[in-house]
């Protein structure tokens, strides 16, 4: 019998890959969405449909006793679900925290806890750290979170790995790209239009992951049994401001494009200003206080040699080879 997957936030950007990616290794897949969840990358026959609603315990409660009334309990869980942009504030700690918490509690009291529970974080839970000497962020590292999102994402870590016993995996991806992703699509879209810009003149060292060897990474570790270890997800290489859109450029032809760098202070108000604007509108801005915190981070280096000893883990596409397929994609849906 084909072990059972549940994907909480399947329809987005990441989770919808994983549900592909568990499809072809002949998982039984549940795809965890809300009603007004968008399906579009969720069309196969074989993907069984689940709602939950994290933010009532009471319904997230007979929703899960529901399922393992008919079909018992999942083997392995990705908490896929989360929120990156909101209008208010708070929402990061209730969604990505709290929920996360009453999900779990949930898992526990219905004995319904599985092999695995991996739980999708951020790199940005630690925050801008060795920003003077530009070592590579460690797993020891103490965190230093500077925006709301990787607070919230660290409050939840601290939460799971607290709970004795209970077999977490943690990844902690840096910038994820690919087909289907909305915000670097921005930059390919504002490179199309033949402006390109880039914050800050103190040296800014990147590192990104392909959502495809992301999500192979996640696999690894079901692979592996793995339990209570938490890794970082990213590209060897390191790579500075101009190189993801020097690529993004080749990709569109080569067009002429203004280069226009802005400094810190210009980019804050700008952020606040947005932020402002999406409050009185009531829709999320992709720049915003947060945002801006993220921008202006210079090191985002990490030692990803743990998930490569002992899952056996690496990437297998480079930064040009993952930006030259998510153009082609870009283009093919009409997007640029």
């Amino acid at each position: 019998m084909a072990a059972s997957i549940l994907v909480t936030g399947a329809s987005g950007f990441i989770g919808s890959f994983i549900v592909q990616e568990a499809l072809k290794r002949k998982f039984g897949v549940w795809a965890g969405v809300r009603p007004t969840s968008s399906r579009d990358y969720l069309q196969a026959r074989k993907i069984h449909f689940l709602e939950l609603d994290f933010a009532h315990p009471n319904e997230l409660r007979a929703q899960l006793s529901g399922h393992k009334g008919t079909y018992s309990k999942f083997d392995y869980i990705v908490h896929c679900a989360g929120l990156t942009k909101t209008t208010n504030k708070s929402d990061f700690d209730k969604v990505n925290f709290l929920q996360t918490k009453y999900f779990i509690e949930t898992l526990k009291e219905l004995n319904m806890v599985p092999k695995q529970f991996i739980f999708l974080s951020s790199l940005s839970v630690f925050g801008p750290i060795h920003e003077k000497d530009y070592t590579s962020i460690r797993e020891y590292d103490i965190p230093n979170p500077n925006t709301l999102y990787g607070i919230s994402k660290l409050k939840a870590e601290l939460y799971i790995q607290s709970l004795a016993g209970f077999p977490y995996v943690i990844y902690r991806p840096t910038g994820v790209y690919g087909p289907r992703d909305k915000d670097y699509y921005l930059m390919a879209k504002s490179i199309k239009n033949h402006f390109d810009f880039s914050v800050g003149y103190k040296q800014q060292d990147i590192t990104f992951i392909y959502v495809k060897d992301l999500v192979d990474a996640i696999f690894a570790g079901i692979e592996k049994d793995v339990v209570r270890r938490a890794y970082f997800v990213a590209e060897e290489n390191v790579y500075q401001s101009s190189s993801f859109s020097e690529l993004i450029r080749k990709e569109l032809g080569n067009p002429f494009v203004f280069h226009i760098k802005a400094p810190l202070f210009v980019l804050k108000i700008i952020s606040l200003l947005a932020e402002t604007a999406s409050r009185l509108t009531g829709k999320s801005s992709t720049l915003n206080a947060d945002k801006y915190n993220i921008l202006k981070q210079r090191n985002w280096r990490c030692d990803t040699s743990p998930i490569e000893k002992e899952l056996g883990f690496k990437p297998t596409y480079s930064l040009a080879e993952g930006v030259k397929e998510t153009i082609a994609w870009y283009k093919e849906q009409g997007w640029l």
